[in-house]
């Protein structure tokens, strides 16, 4: 085989791997913390990891969509929309901060991010869409489960990344 065609060969296979991490990241948004917070997004951190920081901004983008449908868009089709992009391009620091420095500091990065500047970014969203609970009341109900499911989301895709090691 010529390196044209191992090239190949590998991109099939990460897109392969692409669509189960996005299937299993329909599993955890059905396992609900709050509203549309889900164990959905550790299949994408896990992906920035394993398959590299790109896969896992496609991987955790479609994983928070498929949250928010099954929730029925609680917070709004803008705010999720917002969030969409958050997700993916977190999920993808957390990859290149992996690759730059080591799993604990990415794993810092990525929670502080997804756990409490995302939702920092919300709060003057939430009061121009003049949502029901908007503004810093928004941020401090909202702060505390994202951050908890952050954590876990983050700590369970380098722990399975730890364990399953890097393939690629």
């Amino acid at each position: 085989m010529n390196s044209k065609n191992i090239e190949a060969k590998k991109t099939t296979v990460k897109l392969v791997y692409t669509s189960m991490l996005i299937a299993i990241s329909l599993v955890g948004s059905l396992i609900k913390i709050q509203g549309s917070i889900a164990l959905d997004s550790m299949a994408g951190f896990f992906s920035a990891l394993f398959l590299g920081p790109v896969y896992g901004l496609l991987t955790a983008s479609i994983g928070h969509i498929l949250t928010a449908v099954t929730s029925g868009f609680p917070l709004t089709l803008p705010i999720h929309i917002i969030v969409t992009v958050q997700m993916g391009l977190f999920a993808y620091i957390f990859g290149v901060a992996y690759r730059k420095s080591n799993g604990i500091i990415a794993s810092i990065i990525a929670i502080i991010l997804n756990g409490v500047v995302s939702v920092l970014m919300l709060v003057p969203v939430t009061i121009w869409l003049k949502l029901p609970l908007n503004g810093w009341p928004f941020f401090y109900t909202m702060v505390g489960p994202l951050s908890l499911s952050s954590g876990v989301n983050v700590i369970l895709a380098y722990a399975v990344y730890k364990i399953i090691g890097n393939k690629f």
